[in-house]
């Protein structure tokens, strides 16, 4: 097939018909509507598909439940499909997670063959060129073995290999611009002085998009990356002059191991250690494009690959437009809970403690929710700051997220968005939104908040706070943190209620009159 041939699918239709895996997390979720506006047909896999309920692409596509560690579904996925795109990885730091990264690549495999698949595109790490793999972080290890079974799998692969990653939402552009917005002056590891070749998140997608029409004979391992081969320091330096800051005082100091520099990095920025140590363990060693084949079978137009300076303005303008379509925690945090809130109400699931307020609101519904949607990020939580500020901190040193994550959106928010410490589990715009927790506790929490009308016709506001402790420790907890809940939930239901009252009375959420 010529690669710049308009792609067929099997009944002879213009466009394939994609796969992608990993749809609910950030590449996935830029991929899908750049294959449905190069006239793909799409079809998500996702454990859990009502994260995928909100995004403005989805009604274009299909969405399947499944996981890929599963045979059933994926082979029930993979049905009909032309190219499949591999887009998950098992990121975390137990034991296990390079063995399911392993499993899940052969059932992929395995199942793409017997589907007749006829191309598998995945999006990997680059590692660094001459190192055994024994030497290689246990992340990147585990990446360069799944490209390795999917490139043996018998069905045609194309493995892309990227370094840095940079764009708005990503955790690494996420890490380096905390880093660098709030360290002036800043003791840093090692790596800091290590090459690499960062790519803008836009390259990666044209090259995942037109990987789908490359000749069937071709089945290879890319390097993907951008024009700028530099330091981390550097980068660090380039964001600080497109972001209008001071140049960065930086000492890089030989103590701090990628152990203790993730837990550095999950106390000054929102990546929480578990996911910030594979990124700096992958910082270790020089990680550049030993060749830029690619662009033989996807041609890069005039003004790509993209420099890194303008990646960062771009990137970087979304941010501050509030553009940022999909986020690195959009995915689950590796430790996070995923239990759904329990509704029956009997639940035999154990205890269930609750906290329930509620209270009329001098402001229409859509005022009250306006207050409501808007929580969390730079509204703040509407009670007791200090206690939600030490909270966060205690949560960060414990390895958890914190409150430093905010939000995708200043107004809007989705299923599946993160909101500081909690995860939106369930938006009903108007009238409902849950928050499950994913700050580090000794069981699972809810935050839900409700907007409705009694039976006077009067706006009414409701909110409950639920608990399902684990052991006897769960217990202690709910009964320690008790007599803090007037100040706080208390405190939060009067607050967004005066806070719904201002807008009504025509000023903004802070008091400014409008």
């Amino acid at each position: 097939m010529d690669s710049q041939a308009e792609p067929q699918d099997r009944s002879g239709n213009s466009g394939l018909h994609c796969l992608v895996t990993g749809a609910t997390g950030y590449i996935g979720g830029r991929l899908v509507p750049e294959l449905l506006d190069a006239g793909h047909r799409v079809r998500c896999l996702a454990r859990t598909p009502v994260k995928l309920r909100d995004h403005p692409w989805v009604g274009r596509t299909e969405v399947v439940a499944g996981d890929v560690t599963d045979e059933a579904s994926v082979r029930d996925a993979l049905r009909g499909i032309d190219v499949a795109y591999y887009l998950v990885h098992a990121l975390g730091t137990g034991s296990d997670f390079e063995q399911t990264d392993r499993m899940a690549a052969r059932v992929f495999g395995e199942q793409a063959r017997a589907a007749g698949v006829r191309r598998i595109v995945y999006l990997g790490g680059l590692t660094p060129h001459g190192v055994p793999a024994r030497d290689l972080s246990p992340h990147l290890r585990s990446r360069a073995e799944v490209g390795r079974i999917l490139l043996e799998s018998g069905v045609p692969a194309t493995v892309l290999r990227a370094a840095v990653i940079i764009g708005s939402g990503s955790a690494s552009f996420e890490m380096l611009r905390y880093l660098t917005e709030r360290l002036p002056a800043m003791v840093t590891p090692r790596w800091v002085a290590t090459r690499m070749q960062p790519i803008a998140v836009r390259d990666v997608l044209r090259y995942l998009v037109g990987s789908a029409t490359m000749p069937d004979d071709v089945s290879r391992t890319f390097d993907i990356g951008g024009p700028d081969v530099i330091t981390y320091r550097e980068l660090m330096q380039r964001y600080a002059a497109v972001a209008g800051l001071p140049r960065r005082i930086i000492v890089p100091v030989p103590v701090l191991t990628p152990r203790l520099s993730s837990h550095w990095i999950g106390l000054v920025t929102p990546v929480p250690a578990a996911v910030a140590k594979p990124l700096a363990e992958s910082l270790r060693h020089e990680v550049v494009c030993a060749e830029h084949d690619i662009a033989g079978l996807v041609p890069d137009p005039p003004g790509t690959p993209i420099g890194v300076n303008k990646a960062l303005s771009l990137a970087l303008r979304r941010v501050q437009d509030a553009q940022v379509s999909t986020r690195w925690s959009s995915a689950a945090v590796p430790g996070a809970p995923s239990d759904p809130l329990p509704t029956d109400p009997d639940w035999a699931g154990g205890s269930l403690y609750t906290d329930r307020r509620q209270t009329v609101v001098e402001a229409s519904p859509a005022e009250l929710w306006r207050v409501v949607e808007g929580i969390g990020g730079e509204n703040g939580w509407y009670s007791f700051p200090l206690a939600w500020t030490v909270r966060g901190l205690l949560d960060r040193l414990a390895g958890g997220v914190g409150l430093r994550r905010g939000r995708r959106d200043a107004t809007r928010l989705r299923v599946g968005d993160s909101l500081d410490f909690w995860r939106v589990e369930e938006i009903e715009p108007g009238r409902l939104l849950r928050l499950r927790a994913e700050m580090r506790l000794p069981g699972l929490a809810w935050l839900e908040m409700s907007v409705d009308r009694d039976p006077g016709g009067r706006t009414r506001y409701r909110q409950r706070a639920l608990f399902h402790p684990r052991g006897l420790l769960g217990h202690a907890y709910w009964w320690a943190v008790s007599p803090f809940h007037a100040a706080v939930f208390g405190g939060m239901t009067r607050n967004i209620a005066r806070a719904a009252a201002r807008t009504a009375n025509g000023r903004d959420l802070h008091g400014a009159v409008r």
